[in-house]
């Protein structure tokens, strides 16, 4: 899974300057260190946005488990009063 998602950021990287030389009119490879910066940096986007999504439902299930024991109790702990 991780080797997946650092090649779809690097494509999107490269597919980003490619398209950004495209629209000014440029060679595709005017300068490659670019490329290498635009892959790099897709790659770095794609894998914290995998991190940030795995982290937001870890919490989500936390919050989630809270709610439900706060029904619970507001639900099933009244009869106890």
């Amino acid at each position: 899974m991780p080797a997946t998602v650092t090649m779809i950021g690097a494509l999107l990287g490269l597919g980003t300057q490619m398209y950004s030389n495209a629209l000014r009119k440029l060679p595709y490879m005017r300068h490659p260190w670019e490329h290498v910066l635009g892959m790099g940096l897709g790659a770095v986007f794609a894998n914290q946005l995998v991190k940030w999504d795995a982290k937001l439902q870890v919490d989500l299930d936390i919050m989630l488990e809270k709610a439900k024991a706060a029904n619970e109790r507001r639900y099933f702990d009244e009869d106890d009063e």
